[in-house]
């Protein structure tokens, strides 16, 4: 069976879903990672709260392409995927859906698959940080940096098909 999947991962600006300050993204497809996305993004908002987390200001995404300008063509990338894999997957699903909204870009179609569900049902692990479930299966993270994200989100279910998970 041929599975075609991308791992996505978010950084924000602030509180807000719309404030996405990085992507990554990270394209499988025949148990190999065949495509990696990252872009800094500039966030409709100059306020940054959590730069203590992924280290990113508004000094380094003030030239950076707004989601609007980043996302077409990423979109046009995923529209073979039969899903879309985050860590906690309701708040990368929640920040696309508020970049989409905001500029009125449709969301894409594939289902998202949540690696921390995975990581408990798959693996009974606990906890699930994504930090945690790296050190468990031995994959490399500089956590907080979105393609380092997303791509050990993308090691993380290609960990559970080999070993027989399936999405479906």
């Amino acid at each position: 069976m041929m599975i075609t999947f991308a791992a996505i991962d978010f950084e924000t600006a602030n509180y807000h879903r719309s404030s996405a300050c990085a992507l990554g993204v990270v394209i499988v497809a025949n148990g190999k990672i065949v495509r990696r996305f990252y872009e800094l993004i500039r966030p409709p908002s100059t306020r940054f709260t959590f730069t203590h987390i992924h280290g990113l200001s508004w000094h380094d995404v003030r030239q950076a392409p707004v989601f609007g300008q980043v996302w077409p063509g990423i979109a046009e990338e995923l529209t073979t995927v039969d899903f879309l894999a985050a860590h906690n997957a309701s708040f990368d699903r929640g920040v696309l859906g508020a970049c989409c909204t905001e500029h009125e870009l449709q969301l894409p179609a594939p289902p998202f698959v949540c690696t921390m569900q995975l990581a408990r049902n798959q693996w009974n692990m606990r906890p699930t940080k994504l930090s945690d479930v790296c050190r468990n299966l031995q994959i490399p993270l500089n956590h907080h940096h979105a393609a380092s994200d997303a791509e050990a989100c993308a090691r993380i279910v290609m960990s559970a098909l080999d070993q027989g998970w399936r999405p479906w």
